[in-house]
């Protein structure tokens, strides 16, 4: 694992001008409605298939291209706007190096990513892109191992660099993330898991103890919204609060709640995406939520109990 790691830091020392230029080639296939070619046999072909996936869930349309089966029909996936990325690490991959006078009399420019930057891959293609794998992981100093590190690391942080500046936003994610949990807490709203109605409790302003405590209770609740005359959210008082207030004033149920709840609380306005809201619950170690709609009135609450049921965290 050193060994790899190591790979990755010495790649990313040796980066130069040629790494910007292949962010700018993306972009320039991408306006002009191309997508990126990924080709490369062996341990590479596997790296390229993830590589594939890492673009299209960027909305980077990407395809594999088997060396090999490109001549035999598969160079017809290929057209003049895309960009190919051809992967080998001693850039004297035979078949590797067959694939790119096939790809050029097509138009399709070319970015060699490989290990030897004098290797013939890399003179004959239009960019160059050199990661750094001094020594194998391999006892034996043969099978593939920091070498396919360093070049999936590579290209991953192109992939990146190049999400980053287009501005892609988490709304923009989740439309290639629909299924399971990612999905799940890229999509949602927070309107769309709160508790509401009978669920979420809430009482007004002046209300006792003891009245807070049986709405709470009645709403299965771990917490409730204290509101003012207009509606609008004054504070919260929770569980917790209600033992703390037990303790400083045996006398608490006869009190308003006025002087137990929590004002000002901790809330997120309606329409905010889960995934941030779950940031707030990090962040301040809360187990309840309050949503706000934009006049300042609660519209519900979200329970933490509920967010494992959701499978978003």
């Amino acid at each position: 694992m050193q060994l790899e790691s190591q790979a990755i830091l010495d790649t990313a020392e040796t980066l130069d001008n040629s790494f910007i230029q292949v962010v700018e080639a993306i972009q320039t296939t991408v306006n002009a409605k191309g997508k990126i070619i990924l080709a490369g046999l062996g341990k590479n072909a596997g790296i390229c298939q993830k590589l594939v996936g890492t673009f299209n869930s960027i909305g980077v349309s990407s395809a594999f291209l088997d060396p090999v089966q490109a001549a035999h029909g598969d160079l017809g996936m290929c057209q003049e706007e895309d960009l190919a990325l051809v992967f080998s690490n001693s850039g004297e991959t035979k078949e590797v190096l067959e694939l790119i006078p096939l790809i050029k009399r097509l138009g399709v420019k070319s970015v060699a990513i490989t290990s030897a930057k004098k290797s013939r891959l890399s003179a004959n293609c239009d960019l160059s892109l050199i990661y750094t794998a001094k020594e194998e992981a391999c006892p034996l100093n043969l099978a593939p191992t920091a070498s396919t590190t360093a070049s999936l690391a590579l290209i991953d942080a192109v992939a990146m660099v190049f999400l980053d500046q287009r501005a892609f936003s988490k709304n923009d994610f989740a439309k290639f993330h629909p299924a399971g949990s990612l999905g799940a807490s890229l999509l949602l709203r927070v309107d769309d898991i709160m508790r509401t109605g009978d669920r979420f409790a809430k009482v007004m302003t002046g209300s006792s103890v003891q009245e807070t405590i049986v709405e709470m209770t009645r709403a299965k609740a771990g917490s409730i919204s204290i509101i003012n005359s207009d509606g609008v959210l004054e504070g919260i008082f929770t569980d917790a609060d209600l033992r703390r207030a037990i303790l400083k004033d045996p006398q608490v149920f006869t009190k308003t709640i006025d002087s137990f709840m929590t004002p000002q609380p901790i809330y997120v306005r309606s329409g905010l995406l889960v995934a941030d809201a779950l940031k707030v619950f990090e962040e301040n170690r809360i187990d309840d939520l309050i949503v706000l709609g934009s006049d300042g009135i609660p519209l519900g609450v979200i329970d933490g109990q509920d967010l494992p049921k959701l499978r978003i965290v």
